[in-house]
C-alpha cells in the first residue's frame, strides 16, 4: 500500500460514507463492528476476501475468547463448536492436566472450530447487527487531510476491481499482520519485538477428534540442530472427525529460523500410530504464517486511526494465543469510539479517541512486559522444557499458577491464591508506555 497522501476530492456516486471504517472482518474487526452497530453507530465493515476463507490458526479458544463469543451472542452449542475442558502439556514423557478454571466472569471451558467458518461466522453476526459488510473489497492507500488525519480509504471493490472511495472520521485498522493500513499511516514494527511463525495441517484422526483437551507438546526438537524448540506443538481437536496439528516458534538470534515443516514431521513420526497422524490422513496442504507478538507496533491510535488485533501485534508473547485478545480489544475500541462520537468534532474528540491504548494499556500492559521478556530470556533460547521440568509437573499448585499465567486466567477480584499471587506479581511490575511508537519519516 502506498504511504499516505492528502486528498481534497469531494464525494462521487459510488463513493460511500460512514462514521466508522473498519479494515478486515477478522475476528477483531469483526468484534469491533459489531460493537459499534449495537451502540448505534453507522460502520462500514471492507473486508479483501470472501467467505468462507481459511486461515493458519489452531483453531483453539481458551475461556477468555469463548467470553467474548458470548459477549457477541454468538450461539456457541451450534453445531461446529467443540468444548474442551482444559490444556494437556507433554513434556520428556510426562503429561498434566489442567481444567480450565472456574472463575466468575469467565466460563469454564474452551472451544474449538476451523477458522474456515469461524471468520464468516463473527462478520455475519456484525452484519446482522447493523454493519455494512463489504466483501471483496481491498483497501489501496489512505485519505487524509493536510494535518495528516486520516479520512477515508482508496479500496478497488469486487472482482472487476473498481476503483471507490470510503470516507469516514475514523478508522480502526485489523487488516492482520500485514498491517497495510498502519504501515500506510506510517507506523512502522517494533523490531525488538517477538515475531514467532506458525504452521499447522489437519489430519483425520478418530482417536483423537473428541480429546476433551488441548494438547501441546513441550518437549521438540528442531531438525536442523536437534536443539529445544522455541515454542510447542499443539494437537487440537475439531469434534468433526479431523485434529488441527501445528507448530508455533520464535526466532533463534544465534541460530536463525526453525524449518517447521521438517520438525514437524520428526515429532509427528514420535506418536502413536493409532492416532493416524500420517501422511495418508492429512486433509490440508501444510500452511504457515506470521504472528506478530508483544504489542510490536505503537501508538495503539495515532490521527484517527485505531489499531486492533495483530494489526497491532497483540498475540501474547506468553502463548501465542491471538483470537481472545483481538477480540476484546475490537470491543474496548468500539466502546470508546462509540463514546467519542458522541462529542463533537475537535479537542473533544480526539481527547476521548485518545483514551484507547491507555485502555490497551491498563488490561494488558504489564503482562506483556513480562511476556516479553521471558519469550526472549527464555522461550526464546530454550522453549518451553524449562517451565515444565520435573519438579514444577508435579506439584498440581504450580501447574495451576502456570497454566493461568500463560493463558492469562485471573479474575479481576482474586478468588483463589493462584489470583492472588499473580495479581500481586503484576502490580508489582511497573507498566510500560505503549501510547509512543515509531513512524516513519
Amino acid at each position: 500500500m502506498p504511504s499516505a497522501h492528502s486528498s481534497q476530492a469531494g464525494t462521487g456516486p459510488a463513493d460511500e460514507e460512514a462514521q466508522v471504517i473498519v479494515v478486515g472482518a477478522g475476528p477483531a474487526g469483526s468484534a469491533a463492528a459489531f460493537h459499534l452497530a449495537r451502540a448505534g453507530v453507522d460502520v462500514v465493515l471492507l473486508e479483501k476476501g470472501t467467505f468462507p476463507r481459511d486461515k493458519v490458526c489452531g483453531d483453539g479458544l481458551t475461556p477468555q475468547g469463548v467470553h467474548q463469543l458470548v459477549r457477541m451472542g454468538i450461539d456457541i452449542d451450534a453445531p461446529g463448536w467443540t468444548r474442551t475442558r482444559g490444556m494437556r502439556w507433554v513434556c520428556e514423557g510426562r503429561q498434566v492436566h489442567i481444567d480450565w478454571p472456574r472463575l466468575g466472569a469467565r466460563p469454564d471451558f474452551g472451544l474449538t472450530r476451523s477458522r474456515h467458518d469461524f471468520d464468516e461466522i463473527l462478520a455475519g453476526h456484525a452484519r446482522e447487527a447493523g454493519a455494512r459488510l463489504h466483501t471483496h473489497v481491498k483497501a489501496t492507500e489512505p485519505v487524509t487531510d493536510r494535518a495528516g488525519r486520516i479520512t477515508g480509504l482508496r479500496a478497488l471493490a469486487g472482482a472487476d476491481k473498481q476503483p471507490k472511495l470510503y470516507r469516514a472520521p475514523v478508522v480502526i485498522a485489523a487488516d492482520g499482520a500485514s498491517a497495510r493500513t498502519a504501515l500506510a499511516m506510517g507506523l512502522q514494527r517494533d523490531p525488538s519485538r517477538q515475531v514467532a511463525t506458525a504452521a499447522r495441517r489437519y489430519y483425520r484422526s478418530a482417536t483423537r477428534t473428541d480429546d476433551p483437551y488441548l494438547e501441546l507438546w513441550a518437549d521438540l526438537l528442531c531438525s536442523r540442530t536437534q536443539r529445544d524448540l522455541p515454542g510447542y506443538g499443539w494437537i487440537f481437536p475439531l469434534g468433526d472427525g479431523r485434529v488441527n496439528v501445528g507448530l508455533g516458534a520464535l526466532a533463534r538470534r544465534q541460530h536463525g529460523s526453525v524449518d517447521l515443516r521438517a520438525t514437524m514431521e520428526q515429532w509427528l513420526a514420535r506418536l502413536p500410530q493409532e492416532w493416524g497422524l500420517r501422511e495418508e490422513n492429512a486433509d490440508s496442504p501444510w500452511r504457515s504464517a506470521a504472528l506478530p507478538m508483544g504489542f510490536n507496533r505503537r501508538p495503539q491510535y495515532s490521527r484517527g486511526m485505531l489499531l486492533v488485533g495483530d494489526s497491532a501485534g497483540m498475540v501474547s508473547p506468553w502463548s501465542g494465543e491471538g483470537i481472545g485478545q483481538a477480540m476484546e480489544a475490537g470491543e474496548a475500541a468500539a466502546d470508546i469510539v462509540a463514546l467519542a462520537m458522541l462529542r463533537p468534532t475537535g479537542p473533544a474528540r480526539e481527547e476521548a479517541l485518545r483514551q484507547y491504548p491507555r485502555e490497551i494499556q491498563r488490561r494488558w500492559g504489564t503482562y506483556y512486559r513480562i511476556g516479553n521478556s521471558v519469550a526472549d530470556l527464555v522461550l526464546r533460547r530454550y522453549g518451553y522444557r524449562p517451565l515444565l521440568n520435573r519438579r514444577l509437573m508435579a506439584s498440581p499448585v504450580l501447574v495451576r499458577f502456570l497454566a493461568r499465567t500463560l493463558t492469562y486466567a485471573a479474575d479481576e477480584t482474586a478468588h483463589d491464591a493462584v489470583d492472588t499471587v499473580l495479581r500481586t506479581l503484576l502490580r508489582l511490575v511497573p507498566a510500560p508506555d505503549l501510547s509512543h511508537g515509531t513512524r516513519k519519516p
